[in-house]
C-alpha cells in the first residue's frame, strides 16, 4: 500500500505554509485544515497530488493571512517571524535557506496576502504561473503582474550583499562571544555603525517597543552579564540562543561586509517553542 501523498509531501506543504505565514503554529493549523479537505477529495480525479495539495495549502494559508492581518496590526511592539531550529543541512540548499531566513520572512511580511503567496510559489517553489493562478484564484496574466511587483518590492528591501556560509558563521561566533563577555567594545567591533536591533516580546517579555539604531546604543543594551549563550542553526543560518534568568530568546543576524547590520531578537515565549527539535523543511 503506497503512502498517502499528504504524508509524502508534508515537509513541502509545511514549508509553503510557514513561508506564507511566518508562524509555525499557524502553518500547522493550515496543514490540519488542509488534511481535512484532502480527506474528502476523490483521489482518482487528481492527476498531480503534489500540485493539488500545494493549491489546498495555499488557499488555506491565504484565508489565515487575511484573518491574521488585524491581530498583527494590534500586536504589542515589533512583530518578527517565529524562529525554527534547523539542521546545518538546510543551508546546503542556498535558495531554501534564504527563503526561510528571518530577514526574508520579515520582508515578506510587508507584502499583501496575494503578493506574498505569488512570490513564494513562483520564486521559491518555481511553480508555473497557471498553477499559481489556480491556487490564488486569479488569472495567469494577473499573477504575472503580481509576481513582477512582488519581486521588485522584495529586491528593494532584502539584504543587498550575499555572504558565504563560512563568513556568516565567523561573524556570528564573534558576536556570540561578545555577548558572553558582555564587553561593549567587543560588540562594537563586530557591528556596523548603523546597525539596527529589532526585538519582539509580544507584550509577554521585555523588549524594545521600536527598532534601536546605531552601534553604541545597541551595544549598551546588549552588554549585560549573567547570560547563557549558545550557537544554534535557526531558519537555515547560524544564530544564537540566549538564556537570561531562565528566560529564553533567539537571535538572528544579517551580515554584510563582515559586520552585523541587523539583529532580530525574538523573546516572545509563544514563538520560542520550536527550538528543541529541528524542523523538516523542503522545496
Amino acid at each position: 500500500m503506497t503512502e498517502d501523498p499528504f504524508v509524502v509531501h508534508r515537509s513541502l506543504l509545511f514549508t509553503v505554509a510557514y513561508e506564507m505565514l511566518g508562524s509555525a503554529a499557524d502553518a500547522e493549523d493550515v496543514l490540519q485544515d488542509s488534511w481535512l479537505r484532502w480527506a474528502d477529495v476523490d483521489r482518482s480525479q487528481v492527476r498531480d497530488p503534489r500540485a493539488y495539495l500545494v493549491r489546498i495549502v495555499t488557499r488555506q494559508a491565504l484565508n489565515r493571512l487575511r484573518t491574521l492581518s488585524r491581530s498583527r496590526e494590534e500586536y504589542v511592539g515589533e512583530w518578527l517571524p517565529e524562529p525554527l531550529l534547523t539542521s546545518p543541512d538546510v543551508a546546503e540548499d542556498v535558495e531554501l535557506a534564504e527563503s526561510v531566513s528571518i530577514a526574508m520572512l520579515t520582508v515578506l511580511e510587508t507584502l499583501g496576502p496575494a503578493e506574498r503567496a505569488v512570490f513564494v510559489l513562483r520564486e521559491v517553489f518555481e511553480m508555473p504561473y497557471g498553477e499559481i493562478a489556480e491556487a490564488v484564484g486569479k488569472s495567469a496574466a494577473a499573477v504575472r503582474q503580481i509576481a513582477r511587483r512582488a519581486r521588485e518590492h522584495v529586491a528593494a528591501r532584502r539584504p543587498r550583499v550575499q555572504v558565504s556560509r563560512s563568513e556568516q558563521q565567523a561573524v556570528v561566533e564573534r558576536f556570540l562571544t561578545a555577548l558572553r563577555t558582555g564587553r561593549v567594545q567587543e560588540l562594537l567591533d563586530v557591528m556596523a555603525p548603523d546597525v539596527v536591533l529589532i526585538a519582539d516580546g509580544g507584550g509577554l517579555a521585555a523588549a524594545a517597543p521600536a527598532p534601536i539604531h546605531g552601534a553604541e546604543l545597541v551595544a549598551k543594551l546588549l552588554a549585560r552579564p549573567n547570560r547563557v549563550v549558545s550557537a544554534v542553526w535557526l531558519n537555515g543560518a547560524p544564530a544564537g540562543r540566549i538564556e537570561i534568568d531562565g528566560r529564553l530568546a533567539a537571535v538572528s543576524l544579517v551580515v554584510e561586509h563582515g559586520k552585523i547590520t541587523r539583529i532580530h531578537a525574538m523573546a516572545n515565549p509563544r514563538k520560542l517553542t520550536r527550538l528543541d527539535e529541528p524542523a523538516e523543511l523542503a522545496r
